[in-house]
């Protein structure tokens, strides 16, 4: 029986099981995927609470919410990600790792240059306001997507704060008595939920999305105990950005970037808008294997002011089609 490991991305989730459901219901929609009726089984890795205190219980606000109400929802992280002061006693390897994917993601813009004027734009190097080159292409990227700023920074800090504190394996306490290793218990739970998958006929497919496809490619990469997948779908990631990518060696590398647990295609889906692309959402030069491209790259155009939206990706009938294939 085939299977989908699904893995959720960055902001707060409803309950597992809820979130499971509205995934499923997205990729059911008008005519799509129907996992229950086509017989294939599914998984959530689910690690929203290695994160948050307690699950967001606005699961019908959500599949009904309009653009800005959903892009408000995923940017309300909580206080931690909502300041710097996470950052502040990190040892010299994190904050230097911090300070430039920040620099890269536009979170410590200040409001006068979010979206820059033009008097800023042209300011002489080294008087005050000036940008740097990162900072330039962040913004050439926020300016793109249709959001207003108090809604872009608060994600892009969001997304900072996640992934370092999985890349760095910081240990986060989300709740009374509860502490983790972010990474070491994110990555258990991915590798169950692979080796639960790995036991079915198959095939199995991995879908990932946003922060999510971190975890995934970071697992299928880099996790000595991870089982092999039949094809592997990133959706809206960040893998695009260099510190990342540095951050994954000495596994990765440019040449041989392509995860060898993925036994067919890494199908990377991107909407040109959506914020958590960055301003390089095509991987085909980035994870090669054996020197030459094999990551397909497509293009989804989502709708509205919020192209982030897993349930806008999993309506997209270019994804639609090409994970059909798959099951043909």
């Amino acid at each position: 029986m085939p299977h989908i490991t699904f893995v959720h991305g960055i902001s707060n989730k409803p309950a597992p099981d809820e979130l499971h459901s509205l995934w499923l219901r997205a990729l059911a929609r008008d005519d799509g995927l129907d996992c229950n009726t086509e017989g294939i089984t599914s998984s959530m890795v689910y690690w929203a609470d290695v994160m948050y205190a307690s699950p967001d219980p606005n699961v019908e606000q959500l599949e009904a919410a309009d653009d800005l109400l959903e892009a408000q929802q995923e940017a309300a992280p909580g206080t931690e990600a909502e300041t710097s002061a996470w950052r502040e006693q990190l040892p010299p390897d994190e904050r230097a790792f911090v300070e430039s994917l920040a620099e890269q993601l536009g979170t410590d813009l200040p409001d006068d240059v979010a979206p820059p004027t033009e008097t800023a734009r042209g300011k002489a190097a080294g008087e005050p306001g000036t940008l740097s080159k990162k900072e330039m292409e962040a913004v050439a990227v926020l300016e793109r997507v249709p959001l207003p700023w108090f809604i872009k920074r608060p994600i892009m800090k969001l997304l900072l704060r996640d992934v370092h504190h999985y890349l760095f394996n910081t240990k986060h306490s989300p709740r009374p008595g509860a502490s983790f290793e972010v990474q070491k218990e994110i990555r258990r739970r991915f590798v169950d939920a692979v080796k639960q998958g790995a036991g079915t006929d198959g095939p199995h497919i991995v879908i990932s999305h946003s922060m999510g496809t971190v975890v995934a490619y970071d697992c299928l990469k880099r996790v000595a105990e991870c089982p092999e997948v039949d094809a592997l779908f990133t959706i809206g990631s960040p893998l695009g950005l260099d510190e990342i990518q540095d951050k994954l060696k000495p596994e990765w590398s440019r040449a041989e970037g392509f995860p060898g647990r993925v036994k067919g295609p890494w199908i990377n889906v991107y909407d040109p808008l959506d914020p958590v692309v960055g301003f390089d959402p095509k991987f085909g030069n980035d994870y090669l294997r054996g020197g030459q491209g094999a990551v397909e790259d497509i293009k989804e155009e989502n709708w509205g002011k919020w192209r982030h939206s897993i349930t806008k990706y999993l309506y997209g009938p270019k994804l639609r089609d090409r994970l059909g294939k798959l099951f043909a």
